[in-house]
């Protein structure tokens, strides 16, 4: 679940999540796509400047989180297990319903 960027002093910068590709799940709804998606953030954040946008999909991760989803990498007793599209969707659902920050 770890984002990452590289940035330089000029140029939009390279956004992506710091794990490796994992073939040996791919095709079987079992990856996170928690990182992806704060990635996509830091992408709106320092690549683009959408300050308040980012800080809505970061509130969505941290949301979703906060109702007890897990994909497996992540999953304990007493949280509901998901696959990478269901969590992908309620972090969705979480974007959609908070309330957005005054520009």
């Amino acid at each position: 679940m770890l984002p990452s960027a590289s940035l330089g002093e000029s140029g939009p910068g390279l956004f992506e999540p710091i794990h490796g590709s994992a073939p040996d799940i791919a095709g079987q709804d079992k990856a996170n796509p928690l990182a992806t998606i704060l990635s996509a953030a830091m992408l709106l954040k320092y690549g683009l400047g959408e300050e308040n946008a980012a800080k809505r999909i970061e509130a969505a991760v941290l949301d979703t989180l906060n109702k007890g989803f897990r994909t497996g990498d992540i999953y304990s007793a007493g949280t509901k297990l998901v696959g990478c599209k269901e969590m992908g969707e309620e972090v969705l659902k979480s974007v959609d319903s908070l309330v957005p920050s005054p520009v």
